[in-house]
């Protein structure tokens, strides 16, 4: 079969067909994990992440595959979960952007689409790590850009893509040692892999040759990649070179003197030289910015020049903070409904934290936040859910608390194209959301809270009890499925069979000589008796430290531990 054109009904059904394969494969990605714990869910939020921008595209009635792909791009946005999730969406949104304004595609377009998708994806992830998604990506891309130099027909484009998406994902392993270790391939490049597969079968209804097909046993045995972003460091206040952080948003072609036509990349390098820390958010109405600088009249004087400016602020940093984090990291990365869409009656602030458990919902509500989002591992809430989350707050400024790593970059999605100001503290754990809020100071500037609260997070340790679901070797420690594991701030140190022992030796690996405080957490499968007997072991061994418990009712882990 040759095809020279895709017009908008062969679009359709590529991205139809892309979200059944991968849909039918979630297990599969799922099963790809680094971590031998019972929460992998990378499948899960790559198969929800692209339904929702299938459902876009199924559900739009515009004609071309230019504006189908907006359609598209603005279905992944909205939907994007995990980790994984946002990153799929970039890859889309840069391959979207590609496409507009044309009413239909040849291969040349499609490839440079791909590319343009990988480029997008890569400005999208503060840290590129090669061995993962976007390795798949890029490589596929490159197969594809070589085909078309010889060949105009869609389909030979494709499958270069496919075999190139292919050969780049079994590399992953010689890239990145944790999963040569543990002898899988990344989960993310497989989601994708299938979602390229999908595109030749919408076209030809029959997918590459040498199709990959894993074995029942490779499907119970592997396990997802779970992604640790590092916490920033920090700096002292005389070292801030660029001490205002500086906002806007613009509304593009409303002012009448604006003669000057809007190019994002050029808008957003020149917002770069005015300063660092920046961020530049746009569509075809509205661009919204970020960056600490030294000179916040220019920023608004270069942005005037593309239309109105609807917002402004500026933070003096230096007057109001004595540290800051690092680096501003806005530029990173199950349904898990928001928990009500009542509205908050009017507040100044609003705080919006994601966990899972009634007990916890309480816990948090006690500390002070305004909405919680019922989610976590296993069930990562989707952009649109934290949108919503922070609509519902009816707040004039939100600050939102993830508690899990994988929920980060969807949080920072959400604050990119919310209306309301918003900022995300990156709490990783359930123990950082709650220990970060005691910083709060609702008389302080939403940066300002963000950096406090920031800076309060390594003052907690967090460790999680959870089971082991297969045998494998994870730094040197020999896993036994079954058995039971403690993890300390995303990283395995031990396991045994019994949990009261797996939980002291986890507590021995936590604490020291500063430690005042270890809270314990109890989830689904643990119960009140052996939280008990688990703190009388903790303060036998440790007499001067003080032990709290507190009914979470989180799934997966029978027992979170905290040590302050």
């Amino acid at each position: 079969m040759s095809l020279k054109v895709i017009s908008n009904n062969e679009f359709s059904d590529m991205m139809r067909v892309a979200s059944r394969r991968l849909g039918d494969n979630a297990k599969f990605v799922n099963s790809l994990n680094v971590f031998p714990v019972p929460d992998g869910d990378t499948g899960t939020n790559m198969n929800l992440t692209f339904q929702s921008g299938y459902k876009a595209v199924n559900e739009s009635n515009m004609n071309t595959v230019g504006e189908l792909a907006q359609a598209l791009a603005k279905g992944l946005l909205m939907g994007a979960r995990g980790n994984s999730g946002v990153i799929t969406s970039q890859i889309f949104r840069g391959f979207s952007k590609s496409l507009e304004g044309k009413d239909t595609i040849d291969a040349k377009d499609l490839a440079t689409a791909f590319t343009d998708g990988v480029k997008t994806s890569y400005k999208a992830v503060m840290k590129p790590v090669e061995g993962t998604i976007l390795t798949v990506a890029r490589v596929g891309a490159e197969y594809g850009e070589e085909a078309v130099k010889d060949s105009d027909d869609i389909i030979v484009l494709l499958k270069a893509v496919i075999e190139g998406a292919r050969k780049a994902l079994a590399s992953t392993p010689d890239l990145l040692p944790v999963l040569k270790e543990v002898g899988v391939v990344d989960s993310g490049g497989q989601g994708l892999v299938f979602i390229y597969e999908g595109f030749l079968e919408g076209l030809t209804g029959e997918t590459a040759s040498v199709e990959y097909q894993p074995d029942t046993a490779e499907m119970e045995e592997m396990a997802n990649a779970t992604h640790h972003q590092s916490v920033q460091g920090h700096f002292t206040t005389e070292e801030i070179v660029n001490g205002y952080c500086t906002e806007m948003m613009i509304n593009l072609g409303q002012n009448p003197t604006s003669k000057d036509k809007f190019d994002y990349d050029e808008f957003r390098t020149h917002i770069g030289e005015l300063g660092d820390s920046s961020l530049v958010v746009s569509d075809d109405e509205v661009v919204k910015v970020h960056v600490h600088t030294q000179h916040p009249e220019a920023v608004f004087s270069y942005g005037h020049r593309y239309g109105d400016l609807a917002k402004i602020k500026i933070d003096n940093m230096r007057i109001q903070h004595e540290t800051i984090v690092d680096g501003d990291t806005s530029e990173e990365e199950n349904e898990a409904p928001v928990a009500t869409t009542t509205k908050a009656p009017a507040t100044d602030y609003g705080v919006v934290a994601v966990a899972s458990g009634d007990g916890l919902k309480e816990l948090f509500e006690s500390l002070g936040v305004t909405y919680v989002i019922s989610g976590g591992q296993t069930m990562n809430p989707s952009t649109n859910d934290i949108l919503q989350a922070i609509e519902a707050t009816n707040a004039k400024q939100v600050l939102i608390l993830p508690n899990n790593g994988n929920i980060v970059m969807a949080a920072k999605q959400a604050v990119e194209v919310s209306e309301v100001p918003a900022a995300v503290v990156e709490s990783k754990t359930i123990a950082q959301g709650m220990t970060s809020l005691l910083s709060f100071n609702p008389d302080a500037s939403l940066e300002d809270n963000k950096e406090n609260m920031t800076d309060s997070l390594s003052a907690v340790v967090s460790g999680q009890i959870t089971n082991a679901i297969r045998d494998t070797e994870i730094d040197g420690l020999k896993i036994v499925k079954g058995h039971f594991m403690g993890i300390v701030d995303g990283k395995i140190v031990t396991e045994d069979a019994d949990l009261e022992k797996t939980a002291m030796n986890m507590v021995d690996k936590m604490i020291d000589e500063e430690s005042e405080i270890i809270t314990i957490l109890i989830g689904e499968d643990g119960n009140e008796d052996q939280a008990n007997s688990i703190a009388q072991s903790i303060e036998d061994k440790y007499p001067d430290v003080e032990t709290e418990i507190h009914q979470g009712d989180q799934p997966v882990y029978p027992y979170l531990i905290a040590v302050e």
